[in-house]
């Protein structure tokens, strides 16, 4: 199903990934490795969007994609997906970090969403062998990279108690600066 993977050892890494507590030993990567290189800017947040949450979302990333900065998000339901196909319709860059091997995409509704970033030349990564499932210990993991590669992070719509909020506590670890967009309350 997938080729064109390309493997980059810890070694090889950029230094804002490599320099993190716990980095991973190697990611795999498809697309438009470059984009590890440039400043980015992540946007993380429910899988359970409001209308309220998602146009704000829809926002902040045509805002950030209109300059030329691209969007770091984890591929999830929700928030993630808002965020990924609002660069792609602005005809922007994005980056993909999966919690799980290229021949198990997770959710599989995203599979389309995949194929698509590849395409307009984005970048989807990940850290786990071809065919690991996305199992519920390795999001942490992957939420350790998105912060990495990002100047900063926007959280939207995040419950206390959930895995976009040990992604914004793993930005405040790494000295980044990290915005909430709350839901909001009726």
């Amino acid at each position: 199903m997938i080729k064109d993977i390309l493997k980059i050892e810890k070694k090889n890494l950029p230094d804002n990934i490599r320099n993190i507590k716990n980095p991973p030993e190697r990611l795999y990567a498809i697309g438009n490795i470059d984009l590890l290189f440039e400043k980015s800017f992540a946007i993380v947040g429910t899988r359970k969007i409001t209308e309220y949450g998602a146009k704000n979302c829809r926002f902040f990333a045509k805002e950030l994609t209109l300059r030329d900065i691209p969007i770091v998000s984890g591929m999830a339901l929700g928030t993630d997906t808002v965020a990924h196909k609002t660069v792609l319709e602005n005809e922007g860059k994005t980056v993909a970090v999966l919690g799980s091997g290229f021949n198990n995409i997770f959710p599989k509704s995203n599979i389309r969403l995949f194929e698509e970033i590849i395409k307009n030349k984005g970048l989807v990564i990940t850290e786990f062998e071809k065919e690991e499932k996305a199992l519920k210990q390795n999001f942490p993991k992957r939420n350790r990279i998105i912060t990495a590669i990002s100047q900063g992070i926007l959280v939207v719509e995040a419950a206390y108690r959930s895995g976009t909020s040990i992604t914004a506590r793993n930005a405040k670890e790494q000295g980044k600066n990290v915005f909430a967009l709350p839901r909001k309350v009726r």
